[in-house]
């Protein structure tokens, strides 16, 4: 598979089918998934990081189970937008989650999407450490896959 701007990833994919948010960190890939009119994302799950083969083997549960269309996987560009070695890592590494799991994907700038997401559970909901450890990064790719939904609505 190929990867995709939103647009292109949306219209090709059919109706009923939901996008499933990425947001691959050092240690552990957060997961989010859109509602099935694409309009909302909720947290998912988190998946300790691993090879990528090992990965696609949960991913099939998953999009057999949730019937999933497409992937959205965070891009983190650097802070003044540039195009540097850890965005080049994360296009490398959904490229390949892409061509083994046979499913089209977009990439979508995340950065500072864990940021936010710390921040909120800190000042906001008022999370302890530990929790905020088991729920940041599933938080973080459903803050990225929201804002990519978003964006596409326009």
């Amino acid at each position: 598979m190929t990867i995709l701007n939103l647009n292109e990833l949306i219209h090709a994919l059919p109706v009923g089918q939901r996008l499933l948010g990425i947001d691959p960190g050092q240690k552990q890939i957060g997961l989010a998934l859109s509602d099935v009119s694409r309009m909302l994302a909720s947290p998912y799950a988190v998946i300790k990081r691993g090879k990528v083969s090992a990965f696609v083997k949960e991913l099939q549960n998953i999009i057999q189970k949730e019937n999933i269309g497409g992937l959205v996987c965070g891009l983190p560009l650097s802070l003044d937008g540039s195009f540097g070695p850890a965005a080049q890592a994360a296009r490398d590494w959904i490229n390949a989650v892409s061509q083994a799991s046979q499913l089209p994907a977009a990439l979508w700038d995340e950065r500072l999407s864990s940021s936010a997401v710390n921040r909120f559970l800190i000042e906001e909901a008022d999370i302890s450490r530990k929790r905020r450890g088991e729920l940041v990064d599933k938080m973080a790719a459903c803050y990225m896959l929201q804002a990519a939904l978003d964006a596409a609505k326009v």
